[in-house]
């Protein structure tokens, strides 16, 4: 197994059970199903999964493997980078920093705002 081959899985294994954990979806998967989550077969991706627990990324308990503090915030910081652009406010919506966020009052006026400079009269 090359390192890039390496980093790569890792970024993937990562990624996939911090979103399975954040969705409530498991805390723990076995190697075959994390190997259906991610279309590979189970014999590839054991290796790198032991590999992955001895780096400290996972941790394994029953033949179960859950993310670490170390794998927790590696694939929370690669989650988001993958998916920064699907997560950023568009055109037209407000971010963390508007006003709105202030009082539930002012976020009815900013989006009747918002509402308003999107209807043409």
């Amino acid at each position: 197994m090359s390192e890039l081959d390496v980093l790569r899985v890792r970024e993937e294994v990562l990624q996939a059970m911090y979103w399975m954990r954040a969705e409530g979806l498991a805390e723990s998967s076995s190697t075959l199903e994390l190997a259906r989550f991610l279309a590979v077969p189970s014999g590839t991706l054991g290796p790198y999964l032991e590999r992955f627990a001895t780096e400290g990324y996972l941790s394994v308990a029953d033949g179960r493997y859950a993310l670490s503090d170390k794998g927790i915030e590696t694939g929370k910081r690669s989650f988001a980078e993958e998916f920064a652009d699907l997560t950023r406010p568009t055109h037209g919506e407000c971010d963390d920093d508007c006003w709105c966020h202030d009082s539930p009052e002012a976020a009815a006026r900013c989006l009747e705002e918002r509402a308003g400079a999107h209807v043409s009269h």
